[in-house]
């Protein structure tokens, strides 16, 4: 603490976590001590809906606080700044689908539900300059900043930075400790207190990039109507898994507990078993919805229970360091009546890499007040599987590869691969397979209607 002068509050979440670290060894869990969960304790969506809605939406909504996780930058999309300000729809960000939801709810209802956003010391600032722009919109929008922790060298467990300082040689020595970090953050802030205060009773937690994650007037109904001994401290979104989300965290019982698995947590020899889609048929979309009062009290009494994640890195120089975080869903745990709800998989959009966005920029979807939803044209709910190849990564390098998007409401899987380019209203359909080999490039033109069709070789088209 005499190097870095670092937030008394910070430091000794810090110091906490680094002595559990240096105390535990392996895997936190012991396999044989894991159980299916309860029937009763995932109840499915439809059965949540059948209960119908009550006149009097609005006192409900009044009790409930919408909390985005803004804390990551976009830098794996190839952009700076945060995440939430990449435009994903319309010239639409993240952050402006959120607000339009968000917005859409109030005037809908009358209602007054707040946003929160979590932000890190790597997005606070950009998010706060863009946050102007949404001054006369019918959202009260909050932020706070998630904990700065030090990188441990890897070899001499001690901090990598020399200073306090986040340019030059410490550019890379800081990070924000995971999405865990919201209950301490949260209650440090004093924006916790503030909330109950105004009557908020629970909150909506997602990440800011899962563009599925909209406020269900069902499953928040479920948690005001049941009786007070029995509330629902804790509801986690689970969905069904396929092989897409083998590494999802799932549901599992361990002492007596319904609490969340991830992948970290198991031992080396049982990975197969804990991916496989039969055995563990579930997975965390990290949408999840957490009782204001229970936080407040598992903080105080210092009962928020949450498995370290080991995270490894290597910093440009080369440098080996460890970053230790924590998960916001692994507290499960630590609170009374929890519940998971199977949900529909329309709920777990997430834009991760540009063949995210490709599908949520296309007309699979249509987008109503922010929300986005399945076309009805599509004969099939699911989505095609699409993997574009790495002169797609950059959103920039995306953007200039088509022309525009395709049409792909019939779409199953598309694969692209090198030097592919688009022209303007493509059709895609079944399974289309585009690879230009090194040095090649491939221009799908203008109208063109690709159904069921490999594509390889040389397809230029000069202008003239």
């Amino acid at each position: 603490n005499k190097i870095f002068q670092i937030s008394r509050k910070d430091f000794e979440g810090f110091k906490k976590l680094f002595h559990r670290f240096l105390q535990e060894k392996g895997p936190s869990i012991d396999w044989a001590k894991i159980q299916r969960p309860p029937k009763d304790s995932i109840q499915p969506y439809e059965k949540i809906k059948l209960k119908g809605l009550p006149a009097d939406v609005a006192s409900s909504l009044n009790k409930l606080a919408v909390v985005k996780l803004n804390g990551g930058l976009g830098t794996s999309m190839g952009c700076k700044g945060p995440k939430s300000l990449i435009s994903v729809r319309n010239e639409n960000t993240f952050l402006d689908l959120t607000v339009q939801q968000i917005e859409h709810l109030n005037k809908s209802y009358n209602a007054d539900v707040p946003l929160v956003l979590m932000n890190s010391f790597n997005t606070d600032e950009d998010t706060k300059k863009i946050l102007q722009k949404y001054t006369h919109h019918h959202v009260k929008i909050h932020t706070f900043n998630q904990s700065r922790y030090p990188r441990i060298n890897k070899e001499s467990l001690l901090p990598v930075a020399t200073n306090m300082g986040l340019t030059g040689e410490n550019e890379e020595a800081w990070y924000p400790p995971g999405h865990g970090d919201i209950y301490t953050s949260f209650f440090n802030s004093g924006l916790l207190d503030k909330l109950i205060a105004e009557g908020k009773e629970y909150i909506f937690v997602s990440n800011i990039d899962n563009l599925g994650a909209t406020v269900d007037l069902h499953i928040l109904n479920h948690l005001m109507n049941q009786p007070s001994d029995k509330r629902c401290e804790f509801v986690m979104e689970v969905t069904d898994k396929t092989r897409a989300d083998v590494k999802g965290g799932t549901l599992t019982q361990y002492d007596g507990k319904l609490r969340l698995l991830e992948i970290a947590q198991v031992p080396k020899a049982h990975v197969d078993e804990f991916k496989s889609v039969t055995k563990f048929k579930i997975f965390n979309t990290n949408n999840l919805w957490i009782s204001l009062p229970a936080i407040k009290r598992l903080h105080v009494k210092n009962a928020m229970d949450m498995e370290i994640i080991v995270n490894p890195k290597t910093l440009e120089g080369g440098l080996n360091v460890i970053q230790l975080e924590t998960a916001v869903g692994a507290a499960m745990k630590s609170f009374d009546n929890v519940l998971g709800i199977n949900v529909p998989r329309s709920r777990f959009l997430p834009v991760k890499t540009t063949s995210d966005l490709l599908l949520v920029m296309s007309n699979l979807y249509s987008m109503n007040a922010g929300s986005l939803t399945m076309s009805p044209k599509r004969e099939f709910p699911t989505t095609p599987h699409v993997k574009l190849g790495s002169s797609f990564t950059k959103v920039r390098d995306f953007l200039k590869r088509f022309e525009s998007i395709p049409d792909m409401l019939e779409l199953d899987h598309l694969t692209v691969s090198g030097d592919v380019t688009f022209g303007k209203q493509v059709t895609l359909k079944g399974t289309v397979i585009i690879i230009a080999n090194h040095g090649d490039r491939i221009d799908i033109p203008a109208g063109a209607i690709l159904e069921n069709k490999i594509v390889s070789g040389n397809l230029r088209i000069l202008d003239h």
